[in-house]
């Protein structure tokens, strides 16, 4: 089948039905809901037998619904209708939820249904269950809904809906009472305004938006004074304020006082207003419910013992400061007595590289730049990928929970082996990004796993790669089937069992004896100048594209036009 998706931008769900449907056999392109007039283009250069929206923000053009069947996914029940679902679900507490694949009609969220799908609500972000549980829930709605198109069904008879017409979630709605919100109702407020818009409120007397909130226990504020609302004290970027029963951890902030407005760690976008607030340091080794952004946990018995460090940074993105604190913590971890390390990053994401907005907040900083805050990043990513490189006196495992791109996709490879959950996506190139060059070691680690050739495609591909397909072309060692709750567990002991192998001890002396004879053939700092020395071009040549794509992804600008990788109907119509 001919598919067309229709997609305001090509986020992660809508990567995942592409992967899934590619997988399938069907004959996929993309368009950007640009405007009308770009839809009906290509609908008439692509001839599809059917259209998916997998995100849209704007209803789809009379003149292509009414010519072809237009399959809209929602993310909400059957008869849930309007653009905020999840934000409403979230705020209101409500247990299970859902999406529904409809036909579209005309109206938003009212067309007859194909098929729904339905999931146990958790506590977490927006941002988090649209990439796990929405995600997987749409998937499988969709495949569904194709099944029964295919099949010449008619859609399904669901008995009469009522209106669930929900509109925008307004701030007023969103908004904190500092006075009165204990800190369950701070919570569901930020996290059902994740990504966007955030929460508009104000922390030491400047107006923000607040985003990334993470529950605090009762040890992280003891002996710490302040009125509800008002930071208390610092942790990895982050602040913890008080609420009217206790405190939470604010990850993001983005100030409204400037005329730039960029969301940040909230350290660092209050660094003049927090300088005094004392740091509450978190040990790796900690309790569960402790929130920070690295964490370290043993598993299995002495002389078979697996260490894993999880690192959780907000959206995937790494900053100079945070790689810094990673690389420090495997140095300290690998004085464990330990016979494997999995690098399990984080349940929502791996890695997906340096961090672009503080990057760009550099642009605003006396004394600093863009391109010189790119390459403290770089450096701090690179110190990080030697750092695992370089680790022999054990085993090591790249655990993927979460999606992972540019960088942080070639910061997996730098382990021994590479495992990810099955619903995990994978974007592993740089050129979107203003045809960045790559550095993280890629030039030694995607050879060696993909060969010269196969490496070179792979980069100039710049699709996604699901991780079955990662696997089968052996970017990856191992996909993992089952709930993604239940990812870390089979990985463990899947680990532990390597970790106990009576061949440990020739698998170890068969890593040591490889990396030393490619050390010899080539040091890993000749892999590392080469690359930097295209890096330095992209971030200080006379070419702008790397600082022009940063700027307009940063914020968030419109596309004006879709590339020609994902519109495959233009590229063909341009030959």
């Amino acid at each position: 089948m001919r598919i067309l998706l229709l997609c305001h931008s090509f986020n992660s769900l809508s990567q995942r039905l592409y992967a899934e449907l590619a997988a399938l056999g069907h004959t996929l392109s993309v368009e950007l809901d640009i405007a009308d007039s770009v839809t009906e283009e290509a609908v008439a250069l692509f001839r599809p037998d059917l259209l998916i929206a997998p995100f849209l923000k704007r209803r789809i053009p009379d003149s292509v619904w009414r010519a072809l069947p237009c399959f809209i996914v929602h993310p909400g029940p059957p008869g849930d209708r309007g653009p905020a679902a999840l934000d409403w679900a979230i705020l209101e507490g409500r247990a299970e939820w859902g999406v529904t694949v409809l036909q579209a009609d005309g109206d938003f969220d009212a067309g007859p249904v194909w098929a729904h799908a339905g999931f146990p609500m958790r506590a977490a972000s927006k941002g988090a269950l649209y990439r796990a549980e929405v995600t997987e829930a749409a998937v499988a709605a969709t495949l569904q809904a194709l099944a029964r198109h295919a099949a010449g069904e008619p859609p399904l008879m669901l008995p009469p809906q009522a209106d669930g017409w929900r509109g925008v979630l307004p701030q007023a709605r969103r908004a904190i009472d500092w006075a009165r919100d204990d800190s369950a109702t701070v919570l569901a407020k930020v996290r059902a305004s994740d990504g966007q818009p955030g929460v508009v409120s104000r922390l030491c007397g400047v107006a923000v938006r607040l985003y990334d909130a993470h529950p605090a226990t009762a040890a992280a504020w003891a002996g710490l004074n302040g009125a509800p609302g008002e930071p208390l004290a610092r942790r990895d970027d982050a602040l913890l304020c008080r609420t009217v029963d206790g405190a939470v951890w604010l990850g993001r902030v983005a100030r409204l006082d400037r005329t730039v407005s960029i969301k940040l760690p909230a350290v660092l976008a209050l660094a003049d207003e927090t300088a005094a607030l004392p740091e509450r340091v978190a040990p790796l080794t900690r309790a569960d419910d402790e929130w920070a952004e690295l964490r370290y946990a043993e598993h299995g018995a002495p002389g078979a013992r697996v260490g894993v460090l999880s690192f959780d940074f907000c959206n995937g993105a790494m900053s100079a400061a945070q790689c810094a604190r990673l690389r420090d913590a495997l140095v300290e971890v690998k004085r464990r007595d330990t016979q494997l390390l999995m690098l399990a990053g984080g349940a929502g994401f791996f890695s997906n590289g340096i961090d672009l907005n503080t990057i760009e907040h550099a642009t605003h900083r006396d004394g600093d730049s863009a391109a010189d805050a790119s390459w403290r990043n770089i450096n701090a990513m690179n110190d990080v990928a030697l750092e695992i490189l370089t680790t022999t006196d054990r085993l090591t495992v790249s655990l993927l929970r979460g999606n992972a791109g540019a960088g942080g996709a070639f910061l997996a490879l730098a382990a021994d082996q590479v495992w990810a959950g099955r619903g995990v996506m994978l974007n592993p190139h740089y050129k979107n990004m203003g045809n960045l060059y790559g550095s993280e070691y890629w030039t030694y680690l995607a050879p060696k796993r993909l060969g010269a050739d196969g490496a070179r495609a792979l980069m100039q591909r710049r699709l996604p790669l699901s991780a079955p397909e990662a696997a089968r072309i052996g970017f990856i060692d191992r996909c993992i089937d089952g709930p993604p709750a239940a990812l870390l567990d089979a990985a463990l002991q899947e680990a532990c069992a390597m970790a106990a192998s009576y061949n440990l001890r020739d698998a170890l002396a068969r890593k040591q004896k490889t990396r030393a004879a490619d050390e010899a053939a080539r040091p890993l700092a000749d892999y590392r100048q080469e690359e930097l020395a295209r890096m330095h071009r992209n971030f200080y040549g006379f070419d702008p594209s790397y600082h022009v794509a940063r700027h307009h992804f940063v914020h968030r600008l419109p596309h004006a036009w879709t590339p020609r990788h994902l519109a495959v109907h233009r590229e063909v119509a341009a030959r």
